[in-house]
């Protein structure tokens, strides 16, 4: 390609000037669009960046709408001889699920609440019965009533009160988070005409069954921003403000604890956080502070008897301790350490009952559930023998029961639902997750934990599952993915869907790098603001561990992420292209300079903790050089899937439609380059879990496709 030359006179450039072969094959119909070019200056700290795609930000510019109809023209053209594929993955995948399948009920307030599909629906049931499972059926919500009519649809934050009357629920129809909650009265199935516009879609209800507090949306920036309480038989512009949060680095929400007694207020940053307490049978007192917001000090609170139960991270308690304080002297020095900071087990939260306090804790990567009386003695650890696993507590939301329920499963080990009795020590699978087909059979499979070392020598993890009687020659496909950001764990975890890349050859593996909490608090801290890089070196060690231990070869290794992950991928693409022969990246945050420099922009401000304020010239350096979009160069690049959708709320459509443009006229060789926009949906992609399944099933024939798999 020609270098371009951009004159300075205010003219508008369509297009890059290709050389006169190139400009030949760009007349066939198969070939991508190319975005016009339109120069953007961007200047911070004295450091210039053009910006050829900026105007691709303007969602209803009718140019915009046209290119990204143009990419997925050329994305179902390009894949067409996929269709076939595509239609045989779906039905595969859609076959194993159980259509007709239910929740495993939970009693609560003297009804047993249940959610179930039915046959050829694609949407969820919301019931419930009275004091018995044999008691009629109450259908609260048929969504799939609710949805007719919309190309979205997800209800949310379903809210029952007290005395069991009345239900508020939140409802998004543009995939964009921002809810309207509406109230349904239970006794006579009649939905009030009141809507409370712009909210989470989460609330409350307080003690008297008649207020309602909620939480609203900025409705630019999209920040949980503001708490609103309503008042049945009123209308929504008569509802008051009990709380503005007007640190933009924070977001509000509201819940009410599991003792029923008080209503909080949170408030949270990423590294700090605020609680404010009110009884919940006094829904017009004022709320007071727990404990202030104190920069740096994180914690949680949970109710019971007369006291508070609090996680925190007080006393440089990294990996975060258990205290206690009474319910009248709830400021930090009246706390009292319980279970103190260990420097090798983090303490991820806890369940509180009448005659136990569960615990769940991470040692070495992996999950642990501990069971202690509040007698003092006798207390003991759920057994677990496998190292790809997952285990979690569920829905507990009764305090006199020595029942718990918690979650089990592995890679190879479908999802359970056990209740395990805590005195006796006695457990019962109430249900595992039915793989249907007839086909799958969990020996079949062997998991395994493998470590990589990294490029400064620290040990990363590596959990894999692929079918018996793999050879380690270097030719399985395998598809590695992580995420590495926020903190979040990547925990193992079954999937039926995945069956249809395993039973084909391909080893399935989880990166768990730095970024996430894997392993312990420290290992988010040096995977964040300046050390965000060893997210990315994690990454490529663990693809470089993979190939040397010939599980596969660069001719066979793919990689996949999304949203922050999608940044993962984003970065490892300029790093090390060489060592993939595809990538998926799923609604990445590619343009971290440009979005982080927008306050406008949902989330912005609050990200300042986890990826630095690129204001100040330090962050904006460093940020600058491992952003995927400012770091597109000349250079061979994977083939590469990408999608987004027109109405993401975290991060905005624009980002990988930049970046894949900039590709296009940047990469250097022939290899695939797609952008998929559903152009009906936002963040976590299509609604209803068979169209979901479509879009899962384009992934994988990507990958299919690329090896030449056919089963």
């Amino acid at each position: 390609m020609k270098k371009i030359t951009y004159f300075l006179l205010g003219c508008v450039i369509f297009a890059p000037v290709y050389s006169q072969n190139k400009t030949k094959k760009m007349s066939n119909k198969s070939q991508p669009p190319v975005a016009k070019i339109v120069p953007k200056t961007l200047e911070k700290h004295g450091d210039k960046r053009i910006d050829n795609y900026y105007w691709l930000n303007e969602r209803e510019n009718p140019e915009v709408i046209d290119y990204l109809n143009k990419e997925n023209e050329y994305y179902q053209k390009a894949t067409a001889h996929t269709k076939p594929l595509q239609d045989e993955l779906f039905l595969e995948m859609k076959a194993r699920i159980k259509e007709d399948d239910s929740s495993v009920p939970y009693f609560y307030n003297g009804y047993y609440y249940i959610t179930r599909f039915e046959k050829g629906k694609d949407y969820p049931i919301y019931s419930r019965k009275k004091g018995s499972l044999e008691a009629k059926e109450e259908i609260m919500f048929d969504c799939n009533e609710m949805a007719k009519g919309q190309s979205y649809f997800n209800l949310a934050g379903i809210n029952v009160s007290e005395d069991n009357k009345w239900v508020a629920f939140g409802v998004d129809l543009v995939s964009r988070r921002q809810y309207t909650i509406q109230i349904k009265n239970l006794e006579t199935g009649e939905i009030l005409p009141v809507k409370l516009e712009n909210t989470t879609g989460g609330s409350t209800w307080a003690g008297d069954n008649k207020t309602l507090f909620y939480t609203r949306k900025d409705a630019q920036t999209l920040r949980s921003d503001k708490i609103y309480k309503h008042t049945l038989g009123t209308d929504a512009t008569s509802d008051t403000m009990v709380f503005h949060e007007k640190d933009d680095t924070y977001n509000t929400f509201v819940y009410k604890e599991k003792s029923k007694k008080y209503l909080v207020i949170g408030s949270s940053s990423t590294l700090t956080s605020e609680y404010q307490i009110l009884e919940a049978k006094n829904p017009n007192g004022a709320f007071r502070i727990f404990q202030k917001r104190t920069r740096g000090l994180e914690y949680s609170i949970s109710h019971y008897g007369d006291s508070f139960y609090i996680v925190t991270n007080k006393d440089k308690a990294t990996n975060f301790k258990l205290m206690k304080t009474p319910e009248t002297a709830t400021a930090a020095e009246n706390w009292t350490d319980l279970i103190g900071h260990r420097d090798d087990v983090l303490l991820e939260g806890i369940e509180i009952f009448k005659d136990y306090l569960v615990v769940e804790e991470r040692s070495n990567g992996l999950n642990k559930i501990r069971i202690m009386p509040w007698s003092g003695t006798g207390e003991y650890y759920l057994p677990f023998s496998s190292e790809t696993y997952t285990a979690y507590t569920t829905t507990n939301v009764d305090f006199d029961t020595e029942i718990l329920r918690y979650g089990y499963q592995s890679l190879a080990t479908p999802s359970s639902v056990i209740d395990f009795n805590m005195r006796t020590q006695e457990k019962k699978v109430l249900k595992e997750q039915e793989v249907l087909g007839g086909k799958f059979d969990k020996n079949n499979y062997i998991e395994e934990r493998v470590w990589a070392t990294a490029t400064d020598g620290t040990k990363v993890p590596i959990s894999m599952v692929y079918r018996k009687g793999i050879q380690k020659d270097g030719n399985n496909p395998l598809l590695l993915y992580a995420y590495g950001s926020y903190g979040a764990t990547m925990d193992p975890y079954f999937s039926s869907t995945r069956l249809s890349l395993l039973d084909r050859g391909f080893i399935y593996a989880i990166a768990h790098i730095r970024g996430g909490e894997d392993l312990g608090r420290a290992w988010y801290e040096n995977g964040k603001l300046l050390k965000k890089k060893n997210t990315f070196t994690d990454f490529v060690d663990c693809s470089k561990f993979v190939i040397a231990e010939k599980y596969t070869s660069p001719a066979h290794l793919y990689a996949e992420g999304g949203s922050a992950g999608g940044l993962l991928m984003g970065a490892i693409v300029n790093m090390n292209p060489e060592l993939y022969n595809g990538v998926i990246a799923q609604v990445p945050f590619v343009d971290v300079i440009t979005t982080m420099l927008d306050d406008t922009i949902p989330l912005t401000t609050g990200e300042y903790d986890e990826w630095g304020n690129p204001n100040d010239k330090v962050y904006y350096d460093y940020m600058l050089s491992y952003s995927p979009y400012d770091q597109v160069k000349k250079q061979d690049y994977p083939n590469m899937y990408v999608s987004t959708g027109l109405h993401d709320s975290q991060v905005q459509y624009w980002e990988p439609a930049k970046w894949v443009a900039k590709l296009r006229v940047m990469k250097t060789n022939d290899k695939q380059l797609f952008l998929d926009t559903n152009m009906d949906a936002g963040h976590g992609g299509a609604s209803g879990r068979f169209e979901a399944l479509k879009e899962l099933a384009k992934e994988f024939a990507f990958l299919l496709d690329l090896e030449k798999i056919k089963k």
